[in-house]
């Protein structure tokens, strides 16, 4: 998009902010379109855009998606229509459903927002939800691919490494349940150590190791990668057990094994100190009433 277009979108989405406030404040919710005659396309897409706003504060997403897809039709290179449409497909989106309706509703939001990647490459928004509804989707592959593009865009950002370690986790842990459940060492040989499960025998260890491992060391790096960015993420730590759990599934070695698993705790206790720390008072409240 050349720069001076650009500048113009930027006014006329400000323009719109500040409109929006202003109608909304005054009660005003429904401001006529400008007749096409005189007003340019963009001013046209601008109203669009605003009437797609107000339809989608209202839930009225149907509405809200006619509106924004009428704005991105009048001018193509309107980027924020775009991710406006996108974000009022979602809506219409149930996660977990499969019913081909539901699936399409998650097809049109993804191209919604593939087109604002057609326009800027680098959006995160647009990264982070096509990520999201992958997710959501449960096709795992699909969203890593769209966190990782955000970890180029974004290195500093915590939210991407955390997310792929959570979606590492996802796909393995199925395969891991799957086969203990098959072997009948889904449940801990001692009641009072619930996180131990007894080891795999050496063949399956070694297919899960294959099939695992690399997820797992992928997962592992960018959560602690997650939590050196963000030294309080409570989260990242959570999933840091989980994945270490799997890590020691697939060691030859007990003594490893047993490593992993320590480690493992060692984030349960951090994350449960630092959840501590947080809900403590602070000095000079103790006293207080409420």
């Amino acid at each position: 998009m050349k720069r001076r277009t650009i500048f113009k979108h930027l006014v006329f989405t400000l323009v719109l902010g500040a409109q929006i406030s202003t109608l909304a404040q005054a009660g005003q919710e429904n401001r006529p379109q400008p007749h096409a005659s005189c007003a340019s396309k963009l001013e046209v897409a601008c109203e669009q855009v605003r009437m797609g706003v107000e339809a989608y504060r209202q839930a009225n997403f149907a509405e809200a998606v006619d509106h924004f897809r009428n704005a991105t039709e009048m001018d193509p290179n309107f980027l924020q229509a775009r991710l406006y449409l996108g974000t009022a497909l979602t809506q219409e989106y149930v996660p977990g459903g499969d019913s081909p309706e539901n699936l399409q509703a998650a097809k049109q939001a993804i191209a919604a927002f593939e087109s604002v990647l057609e326009l800027d490459a680098r959006n995160t928004t647009a990264l982070a939800s096509v990520a999201q509804i992958y997710y959501n989707m449960k096709q795992f592959d699909k969203a890593r691919e769209y966190q990782l593009r955000r970890i180029d865009v974004e290195p500093a950002n915590p939210e991407p490494y955390y997310w792929v370690g959570v979606l590492d986790w996802a796909q393995c842990f199925p395969r891991q349940m799957k086969l203990r459940t098959d072997l009948k060492l889904n449940l801990p040989q001692d009641p009072e150590k619930p996180g131990m499960l007894p080891p795999l025998p050496e063949d399956d260890r070694a297919r899960l190791a294959s099939e695992n491992g690399p997820a797992v060391e992928e997962g592992i790096k960018n959560l602690k990668k997650a939590i050196e960015l963000k030294p309080d993420s409570r989260d990242a730590m959570a999933y840091l057990n989980l994945l270490y759990r799997q890590k020691s599934d697939l060691e030859v070695d007990e003594d490893a094994r047993q490593n992993d698993l320590r480690i493992a705790q060692e984030w349960v206790d951090k994350a449960l100190a630092i959840a501590r720390q947080q809900t403590s008072p602070t000095p000079g409240q103790e006293g207080r009433q409420p």
